[in-house]
């Protein structure tokens, strides 16, 4: 890191960010910090760090659009992701699941011994895992993020068509386009249980878009059965195994229209 850590400040509210601009420029005598960066979501942030280097961002958790949660899932992409600190309202018993994880957080509103102590140990604070992550949030994502070109990708979940794992990528398919993600199918499954269903073990489809099931040939001239899907011409094969999930889940859903 630089002798000043290079600060971003995360809150959809402007008045906490101008409060913990004025704290750390109060500390900076005693831990040289300066801010180079705010923004009012995670969406935006996601955006800044793209352009500008960060050594530590100060994320609120409970923002519309983004929880700090979720950014920080997404910020783990960047190739340089930054170390973090949660700012939170959350009660005593709530912080507990941060300290359980060794995820440093900030009780609002922020003291400044608090926030000295806070930024003198980020200098050895390495971004969060994201195994510590996954289990901090009871609701799921919103957006799964895709490393471009030095940048975050973010796909919305609801436009996502189907999930298929390809060597040790996961093909994200929407109308639009396709992207590679580096995430494991099974805790995409676990994740998104209320959204996708598993049609084969190496694939997840969104249970929105299922239109139907067709007869087809599966493998090697077998006959089997095949998902089709709203906004997609490419037909997915069925397993064997998971036919009766499969089955018993469109029959419903046809019942339900």
């Amino acid at each position: 890191m630089t002798d000043a850590l290079r600060v971003v400040l995360v809150d959809d509210e402007a008045p906490a960010r101008s409060r913990l601009k004025q704290l750390i420029a109060d500390c900076a005598p005693l831990a040289p910090a300066k801010v180079v960066g705010e923004a009012a979501n995670g969406r935006e942030a996601l955006e800044l760090l793209a352009s500008v280097a960060a050594d530590l961002v100060l994320v609120d958790i409970r923002m519309p659009q983004m929880s700090g949660i979720e950014f920080a899932r997404h910020a783990l992409a960047l190739q340089s992701p930054p170390a973090i600190i949660f700012v939170s309202a959350y009660d005593e018993y709530a912080i507990k699941a941060f300290e359980l994880r060794a995820l440093d957080y900030l009780l609002k509103p922020v003291r400044r011994a608090r926030l000295l102590a806070a930024l003198e140990r980020a200098r050895s604070l390495a971004a969060p895992s994201g195994e510590a992550l996954r289990g901090l949030e009871g609701a799921p994502r919103r957006h799964l993020s895709v490393a471009e070109r030095g940048r975050i990708t973010l796909v919305p979940v609801a436009d996502i068509l189907y999930l298929k794992a390809e060597l040790k990528y996961v093909t994200i398919r929407s109308a639009e386009r396709e992207h590679l993600l580096e995430e494991s199918l099974s805790h995409l499954e676990q994740e998104f249980a209320e959204t996708f269903v598993r049609i084969h073990r190496n694939c997840l489809v969104a249970k929105s878009r299922i239109r139907g099931l067709e007869k087809a040939d599966v493998q090697d001239g077998e006959q089997g059965w095949a998902v089709l899907l709203d906004g997609c011409a490419e037909k997915l094969a069925v397993s064997r195994r998971q036919w009766p999930v499969v089955k018993e889940f469109a029959t419903g859903q046809a019942g339900s229209k």
